[in-house]
């Protein structure tokens, strides 16, 4: 997966402001990822070289719609054995490669502006969507603790962010996402469904005709 790099006119960044109106520890960072993009890019280019994009299956069998893959001392996989963190890809035996300095980096800095100080991820997972590709509703709860936030990343075509409650059920808000736009949610939010509506298609002038997001998280 090779990137050329464009001019882009996408959103500039902006300070944090909630993520919906009855968010207590969800925080939106417009703009926040754009001075890093060329970087990000590069990693991103250098992780998948070593650890390709492929679809998973859940436990039921289900090929899902969004490719992945990971990079850190913990990767987040799925299959006919469940929902867990390995220290190996499945796909080739071999520790997922390292995490970039400018991944940590840019998940530290936007844990700290949206008021979650001290955030050290050792797991990254790397989602790329393409034309109808989405995410159902669900929790992050695969790791050990919840004391730590979510840091995610939006890279490319826009989407539609489905923030809910702590019940499936619950009404989602319905957040746009852009190119650079970074989401971080913990403390009493950290536990909320939460998913991705189908990417509509379209060009981004960086990425073509997909979306990349970057998950970060402490998981052990």
């Amino acid at each position: 997966m090779n990137f050329s790099l464009f001019d882009d006119d996408d959103l500039p960044p902006s300070g944090p402001q909630p993520l919906a109106p009855d968010t207590m520890g969800a925080t939106l960072l417009r703009g926040f990822a754009l001075p890093q993009v060329a970087s990000l890019l590069a990693a991103i280019n250098e992780v998948t070289a070593a650890a390709p994009l492929r679809h998973m299956a859940t436990p039921g069998g289900l090929r899902m719609s969004v490719a992945m893959t990971n990079c850190g001392p913990l990767g987040w996989v799925t299959d006919g054995r469940g929902y867990r963190y390995a220290r190996q890809d499945p796909a080739s035996g071999l520790p997922w490669p390292a995490m970039p300095a400018v991944f940590q980096a840019l998940a530290c800095e936007a844990a700290q502006a949206a008021g979650f100080p001290g955030f050290v991820p050792d797991a990254c997972l790397i989602n790329r969507y393409e034309a109808g590709a989405r995410m159902a509703l669900h929790q992050d709860k695969d790791e050990s603790d919840f004391d730590a936030p979510i840091v995610s990343v939006s890279l490319g075509l826009p989407a539609t962010f489905l923030f809910g409650g702590a019940a499936r059920a619950d009404k989602a808000a319905r957040i746009p996402l852009f190119h650079g736009d970074v989401v971080v949610w913990g403390g009493a939010d950290r536990l909320r469904y939460h998913g991705v509506a189908p990417l509509k298609d379209g060009q981004h002038a960086l990425l073509g005709a997909q979306r990349i997001n970057l998950t970060f998280r402490k998981a052990r």
